[in-house]
């Protein structure tokens, strides 16, 4: 594969490439079991990092993780880039507004449709089917992100997991229940191998509606933002503006571009390790809730 970029060096020794190049910034896109011994390489050389998702395997590893970031005084960013979509960027932009009133609940229902028989995932992320914890901790987690940047802090967690097809090791359908501080709800309803209507299946992977006391915000699985007023039956749709390039709405880059633009203006980027703990904590109790068949509280 270094062929393919002549005007780029190729190492196969990570603390090598970080000591001869001295990079400014490390964005860091191999498999999660590596993620904890790169980051510490770089914590280590005080070099700003970007991490993707999965952030770790475990919350003690993300914690870990975050501890060597704050002692060493460096930036460290998970890559959690749903909330850079643009459909939730203008959705919270709609909330802020006040275009639904008091919030009620927001829900979403994953599905991509990519999940079905024996070679599942093969032809994209064949990993995917020995994770042994799936659905939650490599998908669900974006959603969870997307709960807390719509709606607020989580208090509590309800969840039920299920393994539909049998060849892969971990969940793939869920359904979890939030109660978020201030009183609404979020609804998790994930299904790998049922799809929804859509052009592009992978671009939303699913549809969300946010309902509120003046109406409802409905997203649908092209990444068109519709508003029902409360008592109405027609919607109107809400025009906004965005590219569709690069994966979800050009997330990634709208991720990376926030990320550069803290660095250089000395302000604090989004999703921060410290910050994102608080998304693991949210996933290790959607599992424990799962396993002991009980609602699970959380501290604020």
């Amino acid at each position: 594969r270094a062929d393919d970029f002549p005007n780029c060096r190729a190492f196969d020794d990570f603390p090598r490439m970080l000591d001869e190049m001295a990079p400014d910034l490390v964005d860091i896109v191999t498999p999660p079991p590596t993620h904890l011994g790169f980051v510490s390489e770089t914590m280590r050389r005080r070099i700003s990092t970007i991490c993707q998702k999965p952030f770790t395997g475990t919350l003690e590893d993300a914690r870990t993780a975050a501890g060597l970031a704050e002692a060493a005084g460096v930036t460290l960013v998970v890559h959690e880039n749903f909330r850079f979509q643009p459909w939730y960027r203008e959705i919270r932009r709609q909330l802020l507004k006040g275009t639904v009133g008091e919030l009620y609940q927001i829900t979403f229902r994953l599905r991509p449709g990519d999940g079905q028989g024996p070679d599942a995932y093969l032809g994209r992320q064949p990993y995917f089917q020995k994770m042994p914890k799936f659905l939650i901790h490599e998908t669900a987690i974006h959603l969870i992100d997307v709960f807390r940047y719509l709606g607020g802090e989580v208090e509590t967690v309800t969840a039920e997991l299920a393994r539909l097809n049998p060849v892969i090791a971990g969940e793939d359908a869920a359904m979890v229940a939030f109660r978020l501080n201030g009183g609404a709800r979020a609804l998790f309803d994930g299904n790998r191998l049922a799809d929804h209507a859509a052009k592009n299946r992978r671009l939303v992977m699913g549809e969300m509606w946010v309902e509120g006391s003046g109406g409802t915000l409905r997203l649908d699985g092209d990444g068109g933002l519709w508003y029902r007023p409360m008592g109405g039956n027609d919607e109107t749709a809400i025009a906004y503006a965005w590219e569709d390039r690069g994966y979800g709405g050009d997330c990634v880059h709208a991720l990376q571009a926030h990320v550069l633009d803290c660095l250089q203006n000395g302000t604090m980027p989004e999703n921060t390790a410290a910050a994102y703990l608080r998304n693991m904590e949210i996933e290790a109790a959607v599992y424990r809730s799962d396993a002991e068949g009980r609602r699970i509280g959380l501290s604020l």
